[in-house]
C-alpha cells in the first residue's frame, strides 16, 4: 500500500497549484513536468491503441492462468526458452500498442539518441581517443545527450552493428529487445545456480511478465541490462567446481558494462551478493581478470574511465538536471520505478527482509544499487528506464510470496503495464 501510495502522490504533486507546490518545492508545476509531462514518468498522457493491444491482452491472460503452473512443470531448459520467449512476446506486444514506426524504429533514432552519431564515426581508435573532449555541451562538436551520459563503448555498440550491415532504428531496437528480454533468463540461471532451482521456477512469470517490459523493448538501456544481467549469472555459474572460465567471462561482461553505462559500477553489489550466496570469493580472480582486459583495452586506445566520469557529472548539470528538483525526484524516482517493477515487487518485501537465501540476497543488492543510484543525484527522472539493469534482480522478489497467491500478484502487474502503456506515449 505504501508503494501504490507513493507512486499516487508523485502523479498528483507536478499537478499542484503554483501556491500548494512552490511552498515545498522551489520550482512552479510546469518546470517540475519540463521534460517529464507525464511525471514522474517521462513521457506524455494520450490514451491510444493499436495492434499490439490484443496480442497484449492474450499474452497477459495466459501468462496469469498458466505461467505458474507451466514454469513448476517444464523442463529445466524448455522453460528458459518459454521465459524468453514470453519475455519476448510480452516486450514487443506492448511496444507496438504505440505502432511500429512509433513504438519501435524511431525511438533510438532521434537526434537526441546514439545512432545520430553513427555514421560520423569513421576511425574507432581516434573517437576513443578523442572521446572525452566532446562530453562538455557548449561546444560545435559536442555529443549527443546519450553520448555524452554514457561512456563508449554504448556507442561503439552501435558502431559495430552499423558496420555490420544492420544499421537504422530497426535493427538497433532488435538488438535491445533481443538482450534486454534475456535478462529475464539470466536472473533465474543465477538463482538456480546458487543452488534454489525452486525459487527460480517460482520467480520465472514474474520476470518474463515484468511492467519494465515497456522500458526493455526501445532503450538501450535494455541492451546493458541483457550484458550486465547475464555476467552476474556466468558469476554465479562460476561458483560451481572448475568453472573458472565462466568466471572470466562473468569479469568481461561487467567490466564491459561500466564501459556502456557508468552508473553500472554498482552491479558489484548484486555480484557481491552471489559471492555472499555461494559462500566463496574464489569466482572474484577470474572476475577480476576478465574486467581488467576491457579496462586495460578502452585504456589503451584512449579512454580513461574516471576522466569520462568527472566530465560527465559536469555535463548533467549543463543540462536538464538543474530543471529537475532533488526535492521532488529524489522520492518520485522510487515511483517510477516502482511502476516497472509492479506492485508484487514491494509486496514481498517484508518476507525478502525477513530471511536469509540466495534470491533474497540478490533483490536486496539490487534495492541498494538502487538507493546509492538516487543518493547520487545522477538520475533524476527517467528511473524507470535507467534503472532497469538494478531493478531485473529486485523482480526476482515475488518468488517468495505464497504460491497460491501467484495468479493474483501476476494478474496485478500485467494490468499495471496494460494500464500505462495505453494510457501514457512512454518516450522509451
Amino acid at each position: 500500500m505504501l508503494a501504490v501510495a507513493l507512486v499516487a502522490v508523485a502523479f498528483v504533486v507536478p499537478y499542484m497549484g503554483n501556491e500548494l507546490i512552490t511552498p515545498i518545492i522551489d520550482r512552479t508545476p510546469q518546470q517540475v513536468r519540463d521534460f517529464a509531462d507525464a511525471a514522474p514518468l517521462f513521457g506524455f498522457r494520450e490514451i491510444h491503441f493499436g495492434w499490439g493491444t490484443p496480442f497484449a491482452i492474450l499474452i497477459a491472460v495466459a501468462g496469469v492462468l498458466w505461467g505458474p503452473e507451466v514454469a513448476r512443470r517444464l523442463s529445466w531448459r524448455r522453460l528458459l526458452l518459454a521465459t524468453w520467449a514470453t519475455s519476448g512476446a510480452w516486450t514487443m506486444s506492448l511496444a507496438m500498442i504505440d505502432g511500429w514506426n512509433r513504438g519501435f524504429v524511431s525511438k533510438l533514432a532521434s537526434t537526441d539518441e546514439y545512432l545520430h552519431e553513427v555514421p560520423g564515426i569513421t576511425d574507432i581508435p581516434s573517437t576513443l581517443r578523442g572521446f572525452s573532449d566532446r562530453i562538455l555541451d557548449f561546444q560545435a562538436d559536442s555529443w549527443t545527450t546519450h553520448v555524452s551520459g554514457h561512456p563508449p563503448g554504448a556507442l561503439l555498440t552501435f558502431v559495430w552493428l552499423d558496420r555490420l550491415g544492420l544499421s537504422g532504428g530497426a535493427w538497433a531496437a532488435a538488438l535491445c529487445v533481443f538482450v534486454g528480454t534475456s535478462a529475464a533468463v539470466a536472473v533465474i540461471v543465477a538463482v538456480r545456480a546458487l543452488g534454489d532451482e525452486t525459487m527460480a521456477r517460482r520467480a520465472a512469470p514474474f520476470a518474463a511478465l515484468a511492467p519494465a517490459a515497456i522500458w526493455l523493448a526501445v532503450s538501450a538501456d535494455a541492451f546493458y541490462t541483457g550484458v550486465v544481467g547475464w555476467g552476474v549469472a556466468l558469476l554465479a555459474i562460476s561458483t560451481k567446481k572448475h568453472r573458472w572460465p565462466a568466471s572470466i567471462a562473468a569479469g568481461v561482461l561487467l567490466g564491459f558494462g561500466i564501459y556502456l553505462n557508468y552508473g553500472l559500477v554498482l552491479m558489484g553489489l548484486p555480484a557481491l551478493a552471489v559471492l555472499i550466496a555461494a559462500r566463496t570469493v574464489w569466482p572474484l580472480v577470474g572476475a577480476v581478470v576478465g574486467a581488467l582486459v576491457v579496462a586495460a583495452i578502452f585504456t589503451a586506445y584512449g579512454f580513461w574511465w574516471f576522466d569520462g566520469y568527472e566530465l560527465v557529472q559536469e555535463r548533467y548539470y549543463q543540462g536538464i538536471a538543474m530543471d529537475r528538483p532533488f526535492e521532488y525526484w529524489g522520492w518520485a524516482n522510487i515511483a517510477a520505478l516502482f511502476c516497472a517493477l509492479g506492485v508484487a515487487v514491494p509486496a514481498a518485501f517484508p518476507r525478502i527482509f525477513t530471511r536469509v537465501q540466495p534470491i533474497n540476497l540478490l533483490v536486496i543488492a539490487g534495492l541498494a544499487a538502487v538507493v546509492m543510484a538516487d543518493l547520487s543525484q545522477l538520475s533524476k527522472a527517467e528511473t524507470e528506464r535507467i534503472w532497469l539493469p538494478f531493478a531485473l534482480w529486485m523482480l526476482l522478489a515475488p518468488a517468495v510470496l505464497p504460491r497460491r497467491t501467484h495468479k493474483f500478484w501476476l494478474a496485478l502487474q500485467v494490468l499495471a503495464a496494460l494500464a500505462i502503456n495505453h494510457l501514457l506515449f512512454t518516450n522509451w
